[in-house]
């Protein structure tokens, strides 16, 4: 990460052009995804500016954020600017205070993050790409069920193949959807929530948030039955168990690849709990 002292600057000064004079900053890990991150104070307001270099996907997918913030109204930080300058891509957004929502079995936050989930089900997703043509075509079942024993846990990809092989379909709706919630993207405040990075939302069933977060639920922890209970008490849990099914499966075999072309211990971990929960489906 680079810290926001250290960069150009042409660059500061193209960003204060947006902010006007600042004050103070304050320097925030931003995960792969940016190459600086920080919480910029001016007189008037405070903002959360992140900023890539070199182009690439990384820059597309916050250019992205910039864009599609603006589905979320109320949920998402509002995007206020861009900056593009010398190899440099800056989004600026309205700060969120908050802290991450804690997951695990028994937290008081799962409450707010069922509503968050809800609200975000409630919201048309315009004219975002559907996650039916993203997920469409997937020739990689091969390459995962040539993987070894040891790497998949015990779970049977072979009979998951056939099972995913409708989950495109039927993940079809017109809703918002983030596609990618987990406790880090949820900023809680009292009783203010935010959800932050839509680098990659799509059209979808108003479901399959909620389906993606059962899978982030039994990583941290809960049981694949207590998690489905938990989801069963949101309004936008209409899906049935057959598509449950094929989803799981699609979603284990898609972050089991993931995870053996990037590494990376999160990655691993995300890939293990989709197989696990994948296995219960399979078995009921």
């Amino acid at each position: 990460m680079i810290e926001w002292d250290d960069l150009p600057g042409e660059a500061r000064a193209a960003i204060i052009e947006q902010t006007g004079p600042v004050t103070s900053t304050a320097d925030v890990g931003g995960g792969d995804g940016c190459d600086v991150a920080a919480v910029v104070t001016t007189p008037a307001v405070r903002m959360f500016v992140k900023g890539v270099h070199g182009g690439g996907v990384r820059a597309r997918r916050l250019r992205a954020e910039y864009t599609n913030g603006r589905l979320a109204p109320g949920i998402a930080p509002t995007p206020r600017f861009v900056v593009d300058i010398d190899d440099w891509l800056f989004v600026g957004f309205d700060h969120a205070a908050g802290r991450s929502a804690d997951l695990r079995p028994g937290s008081a936050d799962l409450p707010a993050v069922a509503a968050a989930v809800d609200a975000i089900a409630a919201l048309p997703a315009g004219e975002l790409r559907p996650l039916e043509l993203r997920w469409s075509g997937a020739d990689w079942w091969d390459e995962i069920r040539a993987l070894p024993a040891g790497t998949l846990d015990g779970w049977n990809a072979a009979a998951a193949a056939p099972l995913a092989a409708a989950a495109p379909r039927l993940v079809a709706g017109d809703r918002l959807t983030h596609t990618d919630l987990h406790g880090g993207q949820f900023l809680l405040d009292g009783p203010l929530v935010r959800v932050v990075d839509w680098a990659r939302p799509a059209a979808a069933a108003c479901w399959v948030d909620a389906a993606f977060l059962v899978i982030r639920l039994v990583g941290a922890g809960h049981e694949p039955a207590d998690a489905e209970r938990w989801a069963a008490r949101l309004d936008c849990w209409t899906v049935a168990p057959d598509t449950l099914t094929a989803f799981a499966c699609y979603v284990a075999g898609l972050w089991t690849l993931r995870a053996t072309q990037t590494g990376g211990s999160a990655a691993a971990w995300r890939a293990r709990s989709a197989r696990r929960y994948a296995a219960t489906r399979q078995g009921r």
